[in-house]
């Protein structure tokens, strides 16, 4: 009888000194940078954490970390490098897109990828025992922020958006949530449309709201200036469903204009103990407070540890280590199930609200609504 090859997962736990996770983060342009770096730093904490606790039976945890730069081609190349390197597990990914292409290549190689934040919900075209996902899919977040609008009487939204498939996903689970209960969605394309002609194309259809289905700070922060400015449109709700104004840049480059306009974020209500000290030693690294990507970042490594410390080396050559997993993250327990039309093991769900900064102090956070 031959034996079979071991997987990934296998040599990272028997090969070498340590135990090392390859970890995919955007920390170059044109990837958002200032989420990538969050992320990192939340893998970062948690392996720290990890190391200090033992490791992995006695081994240090390693992160080998890889700029995606929001390049899709760019991340299937460092997953076939990390792979090659016997790495134990991926891990990271910020950009849907990005994380699309890396999850291909980690299904076809065997390896598993534990997504932090990617959102789109075909993560991968078939479904994969490899790839499992802790972000919210986005026909869920998406629906609560469609809930939100038709709570505060939005019934008629434009949206802003770029040729994506990120965007077009975003834009067809808000049309299809919102038409049976009474909405409609009208798209501005910003490949042809100014700021400017933004708000004029604003003025006449009757749109209460504008949606920024764009990129983060151009042409977001451009188009936010200008409706602010327009007296016409002084009535009308600027959204963020994707969460540009989570982070610092945001109220940095807006200032007063960066408040009110509500975005999704994956935290709870309430943080429990463990979430709470984890926020306090991500403040301390980041010199800001952490956005909720940070989060997604250690929870990652909490899974992953989990995983490699549960598996034994014979067990860990076969497919799916994740449908034994029950470990208690920074945002609640964390378990993996498969969810109709969703290729990959998913958390159900992240906690998920809709949230934005308070006119009043813009470096303050208000909850409007909870999924």
């Amino acid at each position: 009888m031959t034996t079979p090859p071991p997987s990934p997962l296998a040599a990272g736990r028997s090969d070498g000194a340590s135990v090392r996770i390859g970890a995919l983060v955007p920390l170059s342009t044109p990837g958002w940078v200032e989420a990538g770096h969050h992320l990192l730093v939340g893998l970062q904490l948690a392996v720290h954490e990890v190391n200090a606790a033992g490791g992995i039976a006695g081994r240090p945890l390693e992160l080998l970390v890889r700029d995606t730069a929001a390049d899709p081609q760019k991340a299937a190349a460092a997953v076939e490098e990390l792979a090659g390197l016997g790495v134990a597990a991926l891990a990271g990914e910020y950009h849907s897109v990005v994380a699309r292409a890396a999850a291909a290549r980690a299904d076809a190689l065997g390896v598993p990828f534990l997504c932090s934040s990617a959102v789109l919900d075909a993560l991968t075209e078939q479904p994969t025992e490899w790839v499992a996902r802790l972000a919210p899919a986005q026909s869920h977040g998406w629906r609560i922020y469609a809930d939100f609008l038709l709570g505060a009487g939005h019934r008629r939204i434009a949206v802003a958006t770029q040729s994506s498939v990120y965007w077009a996903s975003g834009t067809r689970v808000l049309r299809e949530y919102l038409a049976p209960r009474g909405g409609s969605v009208v798209e501005l394309d910003m490949t042809t449309l100014s700021p400017t002609a933004v708000c004029e194309a604003l003025v006449d259809p009757g749109a209460t709201a504008l949606l920024l289905l764009v990129g983060h700070p151009e042409p977001a922060v451009p188009i936010v200036r200008a409706v602010r400015r327009d007296r016409r449109l002084a009535e009308i709700m600027i959204g963020a469903p994707a969460g540009q104004p989570e982070f610092p840049t945001w109220a940095r480059l807006l200032g007063g204009d960066s408040a009110a306009v509500p975005f999704l974020r994956y935290l709870p209500d309430r943080l429990g103990p463990l979430g709470a000290r984890v926020e306090a030693a991500l403040r301390e690294r980041l010199g800001v407070a952490p956005s909720f990507v940070a989060f997604e970042g250690y929870d990652t490594v909490v899974v992953l540890a989990e995983v490699l410390r549960s598996r034994g080396a014979d067990e860990a050559r076969a497919p799916d280590p994740w449908t034994r997993v029950a470990v208690e993250g920074t945002r609640g327990l964390i378990r993996f199930s498969r969810v109709p039309g969703i290729g990959v093991r998913q958390w159900t769900w992240a906690p998920t609200q809709v949230v934005d900064r308070d006119p009043a102090h813009p470096d303050r956070f208000r909850v409007l609504h909870t999924g």
